[in-house]
């Protein structure tokens, strides 16, 4: 029997390049009969990062996860699309929305596209898209009744609204507004760079986070109308060079946490309908740290107390707890994101795992959730996707 071990375990480190390469090629489905787990896991991916940098990704890619013991069952790519980077579904389950950017489409441009969601299979079926008018759109998050879709562009600086159809399908923007930059004598003037965006949970309000001009605007919106504008005033400034990233609201509605992808912080901030004050701005790494980092997303579990940021770089969660009367935050620890670059983190909506995508490092890697601290521990659930972006989570329904 010990001989056998050693034979079949020599085996398997001489052909492990092998196998490794099977996992990561995930691409034909798994048999919706052999794929248990209560909720389905999308990862959208980077198909086309950079000019100069290649992808062994095609598009979404599927799993079952099973919320009893974090196993994830690959179902493998579920849609075939341009640089799905960030994916969101909408609130009953039945449509999952993507951002595609860097397409090449000199006629159509950038876009965001539909997704029907066989809740059964994990499948899904494209239904339409259309421009996100703004070049590299970036993140695409639905209001809470999911009637509206706000999509923002990188390159573009824009903030663009999209009315959802009961069927699923994107109509037409009916509302965008161009960021423009304040006058300058700066032989390098800040550029519009539109990062990210939140709804209020009544859905009245929309926050967004302008990196380029180091600014987070307020929005007011009427879902029934499919009517969008500023409020007055339009932003509040942050420190200039700090980077406002993505967004994360408390959910009594009071405070906004933001972080900043240049300075390695997050910012919270006072809400009162549209207006915001800045209250705390604290660190995302450790004190002794000395390399180069950048945030990437930022999460709030649906309590309230804990906030997680990723950090590019130290390649770690940072983990904090949340006062919720004050609205400050405590740093808790930070924990390594078991893979390198961690651009996405979504909570799960059992409020008990946390997934972290690990863009450099081509894996999604599960977290358990310590309902008492916060507290992160790997699940021991590390799944393959080259070039992973954004995650989003969906209740299945029985095969």
């Amino acid at each position: 029997m010990f001989r056998k071990t050693l034979a079949c375990t020599a085996f398997l480190l001489m052909n492990w390049p092998a196998f490794h390469e099977i996992a990561r090629a995930a691409d034909a489905p798994t048999s919706p009969a052999t794929a248990a787990g209560d909720y389905l896991v999308y990862v959208g991916s980077y198909t086309n990062p950079a000019p100069s940098t290649s992808s062994a990704s095609k598009g979404i890619y599927g799993f079952r996860f099973d919320s009893k013991t974090a196993a994830m069952t690959p179902l493998g790519l579920v849609a075939e699309t341009a640089n799905p980077a960030h994916v969101w579904p909408s609130p009953s389950g039945r449509f999952l929305y993507a951002v595609n950017w860097q397409v090449g489409d000199k006629v159509n441009g950038d876009s965001v596209s539909a997704f029907a969601v066989d809740q059964k299979t994990g499948g899904l079926t494209f239904l339409n898209k259309v421009s996100s008018h703004g070049e590299s759109p970036n993140q695409v998050v639905l209001d809470p009744a999911g009637k509206v879709a706000i999509t923002v562009t990188f390159k573009g600086g824009t903030v663009t609204a999209l009315p959802i159809e009961p069927d699923g399908h994107l109509g037409e923007a009916f509302y965008t507004d161009q960021h423009v930059a304040p006058a300058s004598t700066d032989p390098k003037p800040p550029t519009p760079r539109v990062h990210g965006v939140v709804f209020s949970k009544d859905g009245q309000f929309a926050y967004v986070a302008d990196l380029g001009l180091d600014r987070i605007y307020s929005y007011e919106v009427d879902v029934a109308t499919r009517k969008m504008k500023p409020c007055d005033p339009a932003f509040v400034q942050v420190k200039s060079g700090s980077g406002p990233r993505r967004l994360q609201l408390q959910p009594n509605g009071k405070f906004l946490y933001v972080n900043m992808e240049s300075t390695s912080t997050v910012s919270a901030f006072e809400v009162n309908g549209g207006a915001l004050k800045e209250i705390q701005s604290i660190s995302t790494l450790p004190a002794d740290f000395q390399g180069s980092n950048t945030t990437a997303e930022i999460q709030m579990d649906r309590t309230g107390r804990f906030l997680y940021v990723s950090n590019r770089g130290h390649d770690s969660i940072a983990m904090y707890e949340a006062d919720p009367v004050q609205g400050t935050l405590k740093m808790i620890e930070t924990v390594p994101s078991l893979g390198k670059t961690p651009r996405n983190l979504r909570i799960d909506p059992t409020n008990h795992y946390l997934f972290v995508a690990n863009q450099g490092g081509e894996n999604v890697v599960v977290f358990r959730i310590d309902q008492t601290t916060g507290h992160l521990t790997p699940a021991n659930v590390q799944v393959p996707v080259a070039q992973a972006g954004g995650v989003a989570v969906i209740k299945a329904q029985a095969p």
